[in-house]
Formats: structure tokens, C-alpha cells, sequence
């Protein structure tokens, strides 16, 4: 899928998803475990979220041997977006 081919309500519909791009937003790389707690979501679901995020290119996956690291793609214009959204939003500037 482009990164281009998605709506706003296709990821801010969900709270889960919201929950996880947040937690990278602020925390830039973090891998599954630290995603899990802090979102305090399990981790079926979060990987599962963590993919519809990647196929949209907001979040990148790197491969360190079998640790895998979530990196927030701030270059990606729709991500930096939300991180503005999100720093404006919660008084964060």
C-alpha cells in the first residue's frame, strides 16, 4: 500500500494505534517489550498495529540479529505532522 492511500480515520480510529504512534512519537525507538508496557496493550496487538503502521510508512522496523527496534519515521511528513499535532495538543512546545 502507498503511504499516500490512507485517511486520517484510518488512524486515529483507532485508540490502540494512537496509543503505540504516541509512545514512538515521543520515545523515538523503542522495541516490542517497551511498546507493550508502555501502552499497556498486549502484544498480539500492538505488533499487529505496529504493521498497519509500517505498511503507512510512519514507523520503520530495524533488524539487530533478533531484536527487533520500532523507529518513529519523522521524516515522513504525515508523521511529523502528528508529532506537531501531538506536542500542540498536550502543551508540549
Amino acid at each position: 500500500m502507498n503511504e499516500q492511500e490512507f485517511l486520517i480515520e484510518d488512524l486515529l480510529g483507532s485508540r490502540a494505534r494512537v496509543k503505540i504512534l504516541k509512545v514512538l512519537a515521543i520515545n523515538c525507538e523503542l522495541n516490542i517489550t517497551s511498546i507493550v508496557k508502555k501502552t499497556r496493550l498486549n502484544h498480539t496487538n500492538v505488533k499487529k498495529h505496529l504493521e498497519f503502521l509500517e505498511e503507512r510508512s510512519l514507523v520503520q522496523e530495524k533488524r539487530f540479529g533478533r531484536i527487533k527496534i520500532f523507529r518513529y519515521k519523522i521524516e515522513n511528513i504525515k508523521a511529523r505532522s502528528f508529532k506537531n499535532f501531538l506536542e500542540i495538543w498536550e502543551n508540549k512546545c
